[in-house]
């Protein structure tokens, strides 16, 4: 069987929206975020309050894909090897064999990440940054495609450990997951009277319309999106003017630029260019470095928030010709 085509691939890239709405109900932005990211190699974390459907568009985009998915329950108890596995001792051998955690999978959803310790946050970092995981100084690598997509609540902060910048860095998009709007609400319990039933994607006519063979090709595409010193330039310029803004302590990373610059390229790319133009930058800036600036406390409590810093930024920067 022949590779996909970059049309092709982008075709059936493309079909996953279609095939996610037969489970999720209006979170569009949300997918096209997922699909971005797995084109990165990235990451992304989701917020959103209980019952948005987080948790179903993970397992929707992995039914869709042809991809395996495992879920972690972040918990106060729970420890670094629940998430990366441990090594177990076999008496029949007298030897330690390793038994892989839920981390070794395509797709990882990561379950209200800001309710566990720092300690067990930090052992997806490894995994997200190296796609590996080391035991016992034996670095074992993740399957191919990896991508962690992180859920947490904004709104219940008793009992939660909020991640460190550090590890927000390592999440290529934040993606706000809202609250659907009366007409998508009624279609939701519509469907549920209908007998849908969110645990059975089969039975909702879920099919698999891409696979790993696709967002291969896909990548090799994406890393052919040509970039024009003008618009390196404009990345600079946009995460520069958040260095410089007085209602930030912290503006957004180098690292962030180049995150800004690949999410730009594979939004170019999947709506159909081989070239990226200022309106690309402006459409993924918001996702990309939402997370990646920290506010003043004085400016929060003036009611600033980050997507109005960033809003307003992308306001002030020259867009270059």
């Amino acid at each position: 069987m022949s590779a996909p085509t970059p049309d092709s691939a982008r075709a059936s890239l493309e079909a996953l929206r279609t095939e996610i709405s037969k489970a999720v109900v209006g979170q569009d932005p949300a997918v096209t975020g997922l699909v971005v990211a797995l084109l990165c190699r990235g990451h992304v974390l989701l917020e959103g309050v209980p019952g948005v459907a987080k948790t179903l568009l993970v397992r929707a985009l992995a039914a869709s894909l042809q991809l395996e998915t495992k879920r972690v329950q972040f918990t106060p108890d729970l420890m670094p090897s629940d998430v990366t596995g441990s090594l177990i001792y076999d008496a029949r051998t007298a030897e330690f064999s390793f038994q892989p955690g839920p981390v070794f999978t395509n797709l990882l959803l990561a379950d209200e990440i800001n309710r566990t310790p720092p300690k067990t946050q930090a052992s997806l970092l490894e995994a997200m940054e190296e796609r590996q995981v080391s035991v016992d100084g034996t670095p074992r690598p993740l399957p191919d495609p990896f991508l962690v997509a992180a859920t947490q609540n904004p709104v219940e902060y008793e009992g939660t450990y909020p991640l460190p910048e550090a590890q927000l860095d390592r999440f290529l998009l934040k993606l706000t997951v809202p609250l659907p709007s009366r007409e998508d609400e009624v279609n939701v319990l519509t469907r549920h009277a209908e007998g849908f039933d969110p645990r059975d994607l089969n039975a909702a006519g879920l099919r698999p319309v891409a696979g790993p063979e696709h967002l291969a090709a896909a990548r090799e595409a994406v890393a052919k999106t040509s970039v024009s010193p003008e618009i390196a330039g404009y990345v600079v310029d946009i995460c520069r003017a958040t260095r410089e803004s007085p209602s930030l302590s912290l503006g957004a990373s180098p690292r962030g630029a180049t995150a800004l610059l690949a999410a730009s390229r594979a939004w170019a790319w999947l709506t159909g260019r081989d070239y990226v133009i200022p309106d690309d930058v402006k459409a993924l800036a918001l996702p990309t470095l939402r997370h990646r600036i920290q506010l003043r406390p004085e400016a929060e409590m003036e009611g600033v928030t980050a997507d109005s810093v960033i809003t307003s930024v992308l306001a002030n920067v020259p867009v270059p010709r």
